[in-house]
């Protein structure tokens, strides 16, 4: 260990860096067509209504929406929250079992915090939503790495694992990050039973669910699982990401742990968006909004699945998502991801390797291609260019 290094505590020390945020810096050329970032369509933000909103506010409440607020979150949001699962999801979710987060992303650093000893066993899907990774790694479980398939999660695995006694079980069952899979109505059944019986937390992160634009929902594992399950919500997809405003729904006896844990980190989550958020979400039909936001989206992935079909070469498989914003991408056992792109970057095209969705794999011959922040004719090009630096690894490798 390097001198300097030996200050900082174990924690850190074995915690990836964001492989997005790299290659994010390197997307900021105009000129580099990205499919790498998981960004919401800034299009789509509903700014002149959050202006309108933000201004009742300040009339409304003046000083007093600038002062420290509760650690459990704005009632009226939370109550908008619990009535929302309860027209859209048939879920009864009291309020007292809602918890206001600074993102979904706190959520998974909370549950960490209360949950994980070292040596901990956290089932994580594989490929998996690497700011899970991340933020389960500072804690330094044992991740026990389960596959998803376009059914779901492999239960023959996930049952083999179980006689570790996992901590926590992470999935991403809808319009799943990276991949763009969802769990069938089957699959979620039998995860639930693998679970049943046991101490085991189940995590149902659910950012993308409000954005199908083909087939239909399933149920929650709330509903299949209630005791053991914890949801995780977000207004960063549907509405903006930059007010970083999001939610856990938890049994009272894990709520009661989060809020201590949520004190201890920042008091509580800014009084003032969630009275924005609050607002727009009063003055305006958040599903009018959403259809907007799944018209688009549901074009961009038919122009990025369409271009695939053309300008991929054979032996290129992809997964076909029904919502959300991501796509899997398998390339040729001979091909490298990271190689390739190494390659496509010349080409001004970049994308996610699958490298960083993995807890013990490197690389990998898989990728996630972004389809929610580019138009659907930079979509084409974008994809031609891959296709073309696909063809000259592929070709090279042969």
């Amino acid at each position: 260990m390097k001198k300097q290094d030996s200050v900082f505590s174990d924690r850190i020390t074995d915690v990836p860096r964001s492989f997005i945020r790299e290659i994010l810096k390197v997307a900021l050329d105009p000129s580099v067509i990205s499919f790498a970032g998981g960004l919401p369509n800034r299009a789509l933000f509903p700014v002149e209504a959050l202006k309108e909103a933000t201004s009742k506010v300040f009339d409304a409440h003046g000083r007093d929406v600038l002062q420290y607020s509760n650690s459990e979150g704005y009632p009226e949001l939370r109550d908008y929250i619990s009535a929302r699962y309860r027209e859209k999801s048939n879920l009864d979710v009291p309020v007292e079992n809602i918890l206001i987060t600074s993102g979904s992303q706190q959520g998974l650093d909370l549950l960490g915090k209360i949950f994980l000893n070292d040596g901990d066993g956290v089932v994580i899907e594989e490929p998996g939503y690497l700011g899970a990774i991340q933020a389960f790694s500072l804690y330094k479980p044992e991740f026990l790495p389960v596959s998803v398939s376009s059914q779901g999660m492999d239960v023959e695995r996930l049952s083999s694992v179980m006689s570790k006694c996992p901590k926590l079980v992470y999935t991403v069952p809808n319009f799943q990050n990276p991949s763009g899979i969802s769990y069938t109505e089957q699959n979620r059944r039998d995860v639930s039973r693998a679970l049943e019986g046991t101490s085991t937390i189940l995590i149902e992160d659910n950012p993308y669910g409000d954005l199908r634009f083909t087939g239909e929902p399933h149920s929650s594992f709330k509903e299949l699982l209630p005791d053991n399950t914890v949801l995780l919500g977000s207004f960063s997809k549907c509405i903006v990401p930059g007010f970083r405003l999001g939610w856990i729904v938890a049994p009272t006896h894990i709520m009661k742990k989060l809020i201590t844990a949520k004190q201890a980190t920042d008091l509580h989550t800014t009084h003032f968006t969630q009275s924005i958020v609050y607002q727009y979400l009063r003055d305006n039909n958040i599903d009018e909004h959403i259809k907007t936001i799944i018209d688009v989206y549901g074009r961009q992935c038919q122009a990025m699945l369409s271009s695939m079909q053309k300008y991929f070469p054979p032996g290129v498989t992809y997964t076909e998502p029904e919502g959300g914003m991501f796509l899997w991408v398998e390339l040729p056992q001979n091909v490298v991801a990271l190689d390739l792109f190494e390659l496509a970057i010349k080409d001004k095209v970049v994308f996610v390797p699958g490298d960083p969705f993995y807890v013990n794999r490197t690389r990998t011959n898989d990728l996630r291609l972004n389809f929610s922040c580019v138009d659907e004719e930079t979509i084409v090009t974008g994809i031609q260019r891959l296709g073309n630096a696909i063809g000259k690894i592929a070709g090279t490798g042969a």
